[in-house]
């Protein structure tokens, strides 16, 4: 059978766009091999009726939504290669199946890098973390901590004192931020330390106090840290898709990248804020141009047999 679609990733946007696509009567296939980068969060913010839902538990729902739909069907399968062949779309994985598509869907997100600092582990997750719209509410008016060894430090500090006016930046060794960057933080009452972090102190990946190689110690009791991102994608493929600098996947405004037939969206571009609601609705918006663009075919391929 020759889907209509096949869909890379069983993320927020993957699945928002196989709804879709299971809506527009649309034979396709959800890939999920379950290993999603939040894989340490216990709770997701910012999704309207949802905020504070466990992942685990949004993916739950979603897919028990998706079962309602008899042309979508998930595999708990790692795509391992993707070629184009002729028109189609061939993808086979780690175990050997073959499918073949008329579009592409890449959802497959991203993986975090965090810094080499011991103990970080530990508490990502718990009481540190990436996003402050995600989770900057819940350490409103707490001392928290900007962990950032490079340019992101400046511009992740001034977001972060919006939640509080305890908050001190630890770049870990590097000189990131300029003469004029720290006069303007300190003047707002943020405390910088360019140390090397040696360790974080706490319980239960419950933040305490963070230590410096010079024997300094911080309360702090939360924060953010800045990480590097990378394509979560592990699959072989000649697709050639153009990336952006960050390493995301480019795309236009309706999620096709500049390979005819394939689709990119939420974290898998790197382009922005990592947010539930947005990779969502990157997920519907690129199942809406999918199915446009079969539509377009269908009409096109009846004009040209006329």
């Amino acid at each position: 059978m020759i889907l209509d679609c096949a869909v890379i990733g069983g993320g927020p946007a993957g699945l928002n766009a196989a709804l879709v696509l299971g809506r527009s009567r649309r034979k396709t296939i959800l890939f999920d091999d379950n290993k999603p980068r939040n894989a340490v969060t216990s709770e997701s913010h910012g999704f309207i009726t949802r905020d504070g839902v466990n992942p685990q538990e949004l993916k739950r729902i979603a897919q028990e939504e998706l079962s309602t739909y008899p042309d979508v069907k998930i595999v708990k399968q790692r795509v391992h290669c993707i070629h184009k062949v002729d028109d189609l779309f061939k993808l086979e994985t780690e175990t050997g199946e073959v499918h073949h598509a008329k579009k592409i869907i890449l959802a497959i997100g991203f993986k975090e890098v965090l810094p080499d600092i011991p103990r970080l582990k530990e508490f990502y997750g718990k009481s540190l973390f990436s996003c402050p719209f995600c989770d900057g509410w819940e350490m409103k008016d707490q001392p928290l901590a900007v962990i950032a060894d490079d340019k992101k430090a400046f511009h992740l500090a001034k977001v972060v004192s919006n939640w509080t006016d305890d908050l001190s930046v630890f770049t870990n060794g590097n000189k990131v931020l300029s003469l004029k960057e720290q006069e303007l933080l300190k003047s707002k009452g943020i405390s910088i330390y360019e140390k090397k972090i040696a360790a974080f102190i706490g319980q239960e990946g419950r933040l305490e106090k963070i230590e410096l190689e010079d024997g300094t110690t911080v309360c702090i009791t939360g924060g953010f840290v800045t990480a590097e991102w990378q394509q979560a994608a592990a699959f072989d493929s000649t697709l050639g898709y153009s990336l952006n600098e960050y390493g995301g996947i480019m795309t236009d405004s309706w999620q096709q990248t500049n390979i005819q037939g394939v689709y990119a969206c939420g974290d898998t571009r790197i382009a922005g804020p990592s947010q539930l609601i947005m990779a969502a609705g990157e997920g519907s918006m690129a199942a809406i141009a999918v199915n446009g663009a079969l539509i377009e075919e269908k009409f096109n391929k009846k004009e040209q047999q006329a």
